[in-house]
């Protein structure tokens, strides 16, 4: 979308994903809601957008993320990251300083952004909202191919299983817990290719142009 449009994009679950890393790397208990929320506060956070055409070994795109000075972005999907990012991002001292930070690269310029909040949190006021789904199989399905491409090979019932306890913790918590907005258009995407989600979102950029 963003390459279509030429427009900046932000991935917020990369920082999200970074700072789980940092926070793993210091030894810290990602349960431990006030050691988390004290390294948000005080780690300098570096993002930009992904170089054209860069993507991780699982075929993903990621913002560059660089915290306290270290490059974090080949990181990202480590399965410690993956199981712990959830914990770490449903603390309400670190959406607070992510949400800041999210904000302020919104203002570089046009803007793709994605994310768990965006709409309804981050940028309340967005030209225009999309709210991406599929069923539950289907996302576990789309991420077994992705960790096969990275060498993994995790049987689809865990998969299964890592997805739903991560949606359970992020549409349970106390700030920003995941949900359309209420002016979003969804989107049902079972069955459709990236190129024919894309096309649909196009659509409705133009339309309101």
């Amino acid at each position: 979308m963003a390459r279509r449009l030429g427009y900046l994009f932000f991935d917020t679950g990369a920082m999200y994903r970074a700072l789980t890393w940092l926070a793993l790397r210091r030894g810290l208990d990602p349960e431990d809601e006030e050691a988390v929320g004290r390294l948000a506060a005080e780690t300098v956070m570096e993002v930009s957008p992904p170089p054209p055409g860069s993507r991780d070994p699982q075929g993903s795109e990621h913002c560059r993320v660089r915290v306290d000075g270290e490059d974090a972005t080949p990181h990202l999907t480590a399965p410690e990251v993956e199981a712990s990012v959830s914990l770490v991002s449903r603390v309400p001292a670190v959406r607070r300083e992510m949400v800041r930070m999210q904000r302020r690269l919104a203002q570089r310029g046009p803007t793709v952004m994605a994310g768990r909040d965006i709409g309804t949190t981050v940028l309340p006021d967005a030209d225009l909202k999309v709210y991406l789904d599929a069923s539950r199989e289907e996302r576990a399905r789309r991420r077994r191919q992705q960790l096969a491409l990275a060498g993994a090979a995790p049987s689809f019932e865990s998969v299964l299983a890592d997805l739903e306890k991560r949606d359970a913790i992020d549409s349970s918590r106390s700030v920003s817990p995941l949900r359309p907005a209420a002016d979003a258009v969804i989107i049902k995407t079972d069955g459709l290719s990236l190129e024919e989600v894309v096309e649909r979102v196009l659509s409705l950029v133009e339309a309101r142009a």
